[in-house]
């Protein structure tokens, strides 16, 4: 029964403790709680006024909204460290400290691609090599950005696939904007005969793509000839069209194809088929009629294309 009443006592003793303690740091409770709510609204007003000057400078949401987080955030941070020194606990702030440092370290290390990703996420947004609507190629991938997120880009295929490309993938390696100056140049590849008068065909090629879809007028068209092929002469009819979606660039790429067509038929000018030569013989340069005088001359005596009178 002793041992339980000196138990008691010792907690009353405790608790009478406590009180006194929790008394006395009253008005520092008082100060710390005002000193947070303090800080919550000294945050918020800031974060606001930074994304109303933020946005007068950069037009990316992404990263707009990602500086004032981050400001938000480490303004909470510092307001919580002051809550905690005004309470007096000072070695709490230093062991937070040391945790947030290791935590961060191991983090580090356990998501280095989503860091990676992140960060080349921020210098696209910064550099802004390409946007939202934009035709570009890279890994492989070729399609219409339709969103660019601090992990993603997301590329809509022509034919309607979406790939959600990492954004460290598209910072590291070669990427071609097709969209970049408006406007993007057709080849087309043509071969005539050999017997056709060359300067003649340049005019009406020229003459055929005067009115071609989307064509920039400012831009003069080009034939050149480039090969001597097996059985054409073989050239480029080149020419710039206003490029913003890749049905500019196919569409006029097709009407080219059929304004030459068409304008090759109405002046004669023939586009040959591949020729092919038939080589008898061992040596070669054997004619084919000859050849066939000599099978039906063997047929004639009886002997069969085998030779042994079969």
């Amino acid at each position: 029964m002793k041992d339980i009443n000196n138990s008691l006592e010792l907690l009353l003793r405790k608790l009478e403790s406590w009180g006194d303690q929790i008394i006395l740091m009253l008005p520092n409770l008082l100060v710390a709680l005002i000193l947070l709510i303090i800080t919550f609204w000294l945050a918020k007003v800031i974060q606001n006024a930074l994304d109303r000057v933020i946005g007068r400078f950069s037009h990316s949401a992404a990263i707009n909204n990602l500086v004032s987080t981050i400001t938000y955030l480490v303004l909470l941070l510092v307001g919580f460290f002051f809550v905690l020194s005004v309470l007096q606990l000072d070695k709490v702030v230093v062991s937070l400290l040391a945790g947030v440092g290791i935590i961060g370290l191991a983090l580090g290390f356990a998501f280095q691609d989503i860091a990676a990703n992140f960060i080349s996420g921020v210098i696209i947004a910064v550099q802004k090599p390409f946007g939202v609507g934009d035709m570009i190629e890279t890994n492989d991938y070729f399609g219409v950005i339709e969103r660019i997120t601090l992990r993603t880009v997301d590329i809509r295929k022509p034919t309607g696939e979406l790939v959600k490309l990492p954004n460290k993938m598209v910072f590291e390696n070669p990427l071609t904007n097709f969209s970049i100056h408006g406007i993007r140049r057709v080849d087309v590849e043509v071969g005539i005969s050999y017997a056709e008068d060359l300067e003649q065909v340049q005019k009406v090629v020229i003459e055929a793509l005067e009115d071609v879809k989307n064509r920039v007028k400012t831009r003069d068209i080009e034939v050149m000839y480039d090969a001597f092929g097996d059985s054409s002469i073989n050239f480029k009819a080149r020419f710039w069209v206003s490029y913003s979606r890749q049905v500019d660039y196919v569409g006029a790429k097709s009407d080219a194809i059929i304004r030459i067509k068409k304008a090759f038929d109405a002046n004669d000018i023939l586009i040959p088929f591949p020729i092919r030569t038939l080589d008898f013989g061992i040596k070669g340069g054997e004619k084919l009629s000859e050849e066939l005088q000599t099978i039906t001359t063997s047929i004639k005596n009886g002997q069969g294309l085998g030779g042994n009178g079969r």
